[in-house]
């Protein structure tokens, strides 16, 4: 199996080893159907500078684009419904950096290349938000943050509304976790049982068009 190493250091002190694409694409084809679904959610909790997460995003444009090119403003919602599904945690803040920037990359280049001339900066900036909220400097074992003050992560969760309205709602992963330990309920059912429903913690973020995400939740 390939892989890459930034640093000897690195290595001794966070076990840091990148996996090379070819290995990246080899594991998601055995969740292939996953990784093509568009909403579907992805979390990595050692994302590094993103191998994994750059792909599943590819794929998912690839389907966005086969589907919805022929119109720019339903590209623009199904591509940003698609990021907004993507999630990791790294412990190292210049991997969370990269692993934001590569990931804006991926969308920047489907998108400057349908659609040229007529790209929203609004869109650009919706995709760069929501990759900052979602793409955290933390550490996946104390479920914290990293930085002078530590804190539980919290997660945004992004859902669709009426179209193009975008409905923002924030859990604290922690209390996610917990629930997985303990079991009571499950997380889904297909056969009409009682479910687990996670509580969000305020503020009740109103809806709000998808376009405009950024200036209004920031």
């Amino acid at each position: 199996m390939e892989s890459q190493v930034i640093s000897k250091q690195r290595v001794t002190d966070h076990g840091e080893v990148l996996t090379g694409k070819q290995e990246v694409n080899a594991m998601l084809d055995l969740v292939k159907p996953e990784t093509e679904r568009i909403d579907s959610r992805f979390l990595e909790p050692a994302c590094g500078n993103g191998n994994f997460l750059t792909v599943i995003l590819e794929r998912k444009l690839a389907v966005v684009e086969k589907r919805y090119s022929r119109s720019q403003l339903e590209f623009e919602r199904y591509a940003v419904l698609a990021i907004s599904s993507i999630y990791g945690i790294d412990i190292l803040e210049d991997n969370v950096r990269q692993c934001q920037d590569r990931l804006y990359g991926v969308f920047e280049f489907n998108y400057s290349r349908l659609f040229k001339n007529s790209t929203k900066n609004k869109c650009r900036e919706a995709v760069r938000f929501i990759f900052e909220r979602n793409i955290i400097w933390g550490d996946a074992l104390t479920l914290k943050t990293i930085g002078e003050k530590p804190k539980y992560i919290v997660f945004s969760e992004w859902s669709p509304v009426n179209g193009s309205m975008l409905k923002r709602r924030d859990f604290v992963f922690r209390d996610l976790l917990d629930h997985e330990g303990n079991k009571e309920l499950p997380l889904f059912s297909d056969l009409g049982e009682d479910v687990f429903l996670p509580k969000p913690i305020p503020p009740d973020f109103p809806p709000v068009h998808f376009l405009e995400i950024a200036h209004v939740q920031r």
